[in-house]
């Protein structure tokens, strides 16, 4: 019987028992994708890595994300979490930068321990804007009404690697509210281009952060996200084209996972310069454990 050594990390966490679990497989001879899907199912966190090579491609490492549903090209707390896991595993704790290659490309991850302690940064992809979506469409899906939205901006797809429906509320409270109606949201996704549903606003329960968000995406199996970094990239692309706060760049802290008992923090920056924007996403990310799988 094969076995795999696996970690699990608390991303964009604080503290422990916080943030977005996940789980990260390494070793010699990984299994198959039909195996790596079910491991991911039977780890039902909302994504678990692979480390397919400890071998250097390009300068990277080649990994793989699945949902406890299909496999994905990006996600971003497990770029952050399986960038932790080379860098303080594979590479011994010495290098303050890590390059993964994912299926969406390589993406740079750089590991900050001065005055932002600890803080990790994937720069993301560049973002990729497409179709409008009526309040009347979305209000039904989140239980909400359409005079919860912010009519100020537009409900919107957005890509930084994964594309998300990015959704501007007016308060936390409609923000807290919010109930998917499943047979609604799958019956919208199907033939979208996004599946994922990122809902925000400028409202949040710690007064030191600036903006408040939740993700649904049952599509991928997984009901309400704790914290999602390709989400908060392409919300951070967002809030610089349409100048949420009347500028053309942000340095900002998000915040997500309270109404599921999972506090996390984003650190997003992003910006516009020469018609193209740049999106960076940062945070901490905590080693919980490890152990071996048997396979």
């Amino acid at each position: 019987m094969k076995k795999l050594s696996f970690y699990i990390v608390d991303v964009f966490a604080e503290k422990k028992y916080a943030g977005n679990q996940l789980a990260v497989f390494r070793g010699d001879k990984m299994p198959v994708d039909v195996e790596m899907q079910r491991i991911a199912r039977e780890m039902n966190f909302s994504e678990t890595t692979f480390i397919t090579s400890e071998t250097k491609h390009d300068g990277g490492f080649d990994v793989r994300i699945f949902t406890p549903g299909a496999e994905v090209p990006f996600a971003g707390h497990p770029t952050l979490g399986t960038a932790h896991i080379i860098r303080t595993e594979v590479l011994s704790g010495k290098a303050k930068k890590v390059l993964l290659n994912l299926h969406v490309g390589q993406i740079p991850v750089d590991y900050h321990d001065d005055a932002a302690s600890g803080v990790y940064w994937m720069h993301q992809v560049e973002p990729s804007f497409g179709k409008h979506v009526k309040a009347e469409q979305m209000a039904p899906i989140l239980g909400l009404e359409v005079n919860d939205m912010d009519e100020r901006f537009p409900i919107e797809e957005v890509s930084t690697g994964l594309p998300h429906f990015i959704v501007p509320l007016k308060k936390l409270s409609v923000l807290k509210k919010a109930r998917i109606d499943r047979d609604r949201y799958f019956k919208f996704v199907k033939d979208a281009w996004a599946k994922p549903i990122l809902i925000f606003c400028p409202e949040t329960h710690v007064k030191q952060n600036d903006i408040s968000v939740r993700m649904f995406a049952d599509y991928y199996g997984v009901p309400e996200d704790p914290a999602t970094g390709s989400g908060n990239g392409c919300l951070a692309a967002y809030l610089v084209k349409h100048r949420y706060w009347g500028q053309r760049s942000i340095d900002i802290r998000s915040e997500q996972g309270y109404e599921i008992g999972r506090p996390s923090l984003l650190y997003l920056k992003a910006g516009k310069k020469g018609g193209k924007i740049s999106v960076s996403v940062g945070g901490r990310a905590i080693t919980i454990a490890e152990g071996q799988f048997r396979v």
